[in-house]
């Protein structure tokens, strides 16, 4: 009877733990844009040529981005973006800065652990454009390289913790790269808080672990 109620209480905890989970903000920011951007599903993507407002959801710090268009994405770029989730006007423009300019951006996330996605669709230069990624000090794609022109790149970050309820994006030319271009950009960042244990499994865990504990 004792094992019952405590399953019980397990399935309640994690039924408030997901609900509360579906109900956190998500940072989304369209790089190169002056205004806000509504995708297919209705998700609303901050323009990424607002300066930072600590009163808001962020915004460029330091310098202003310089921003281009990506005019025409191959079938591949589309296909990869539809696969991904995404629309593919996200990978249309640019956030960037001319060597030795780097790229800022703030997001007022609050503290806690998020995934981060950055993506980036490249305007000019084929295999060609080279730096590094910079989230909350950390460098987490060193030596990157964009990919070829009219072409995307999505990259996934987990795990990022935030301790003065800033989350920090630099992105920054490196030499080390070898390649022709530096100048740093960005097309999108979307941030979400990192996803809860999964309930079903966490249960069945436990409940291996009593009948363990009980033989």
């Amino acid at each position: 009877m004792r094992l019952d109620k405590l399953l019980g209480c397990l399935v309640i905890i994690s039924l408030l733990t997901s609900t509360s989970f579906a109900k956190e903000k998500v940072w989304r920011v369209r790089g190169g844009i002056a205004q806000e951007f509504k995708d297919a599903k209705g998700q609303v993507w901050n323009p990424g040529q607002s300066k930072y407002n600590a009163n808001a959801w962020g915004g460029w710090i330091k310098l202003q981005p310089k921003t281009a268009l990506v005019g025409n994405l191959t079938k591949e770029a589309v296909k990869k973006a539809k696969k991904a989730g995404y629309d593919m006007e996200l990978f249309h423009s640019v956030c960037w800065a001319q060597f030795p300019d780097t790229v800022k951006v703030d997001l007022n996330t609050g503290n806690g652990k998020f995934q981060v996605t950055y993506m980036v669709g490249e305007h000019w230069s084929p295999n060609n454009r080279g730096y590094d990624i910079f989230i909350e000090g950390k460098n987490v794609q060193p030596l990157y390289v964009t990919p070829g022109k009219d072409e995307i790149d999505i990259k996934i970050y987990e795990d990022i913790e935030v301790k003065d309820k800033v989350m920090n994006f630099h992105f920054a030319g490196n030499k080390k790269t070898g390649k022709g271009d530096l100048n740093a950009m960005y097309s999108a960042l979307e941030v979400v808080p990192a996803k809860p244990v999964d309930p079903k499994k966490k249960l069945t865990t436990q409940w291996a672990k009593m009948k363990m504990d009980r033989s």
